[in-house]
């Protein structure tokens, strides 16, 4: 049987191209996922939901005439600490996935966003090393401008709470996400990063020009970039 990752984190900016590439593998044959991107079943851990969530509460308790705890009227949230709040909620979610005795034929997808002169590293440091121990680091990279523009580009009012089609405001992209750590912590196209003393391995799918707008130009690239990341991976293993 063809080996698999255990688990990817899979970062970038906002709009990269993350959900999309999720996406693609989810609706593959599962045997050619396997065996062209070594990536099993697939369960997923993605910090959105948890930020769509305290807005969601924050919109409950204005209803009912109460303060808003987590973002004010403009949904801008009140402690820059949340972000590191929502990472540890996703270490909660991927230590409760390790207890499904059928998770040895998973893959698990770890999904977020950060921008800022150190938010990936920060991130790095607060994510649990029983995720940096099993997982690859897949970045899918594209400049602030395309991130702005696929931003724009995806969003859907009446789905602004989905995966696929919410989107940030232009003022909340420039201030969270223009500036980006990852070419200071990575400068190759694939290697080692050094994490909480562990070496985790990693690799970059270029997403500009664009590959992830349809499966006929993703399936290329991104088998590519996996068999980048499988090469470092496997030799850790």
């Amino acid at each position: 049987m063809t080996q698999i990752f255990q688990s990817i984190i899979l970062t970038a900016r906002p709009a990269a191209g993350k959900s999309e590439v999720i996406d693609f593998l989810k609706k593959m044959n599962p045997e050619d996922r396997r065996k062209r991107f070594h990536i099993g079943q697939i369960a997923e851990v993605d910090d959105f939901p948890y930020i769509w969530e305290k807005f969601e509460e924050d919109d409950i308790f204005t209803k009912y005439g109460r303060e808003r705890l987590y973002s004010d009227e403009k949904y801008w949230f009140k402690d820059q600490w949340l972000w590191d709040f929502f990472l540890e909620k996703m270490n909660i979610a991927y230590a409760k996935l390790l207890r499904d005795p059928k998770i040895s034929d998973t893959t698990i997808l770890v999904e977020f966003a950060r921008g800022g002169e150190n938010a990936l590293a920060n991130a790095f440091s607060i994510l649990s090393k029983d995720i940096l121990k099993q997982a690859g680091i897949l970045y899918i990279d594209v400049s602030y401008k395309e991130s702005v523009r696929k931003n724009q580009r995806r969003f859907r009012p009446d789905e602004a709470d989905s995966i696929l089609y919410h989107s940030l405001p232009d003022d909340k992209m420039e201030f969270y996400y223009k500036v980006n750590d990852w070419h200071k912590l990575a400068p190759n196209k694939q290697g080692m990063l050094t994490l909480q003393d562990m070496k985790v391995p990693y690799a970059v799918l270029p997403n500009e020009p664009e590959v992830t707008d349809t499966p006929e130009h993703l399936a290329a690239p991104l088998e590519d970039a996996l068999k980048k990341l499988w090469k470092e991976y496997s030799a850790t293993r």
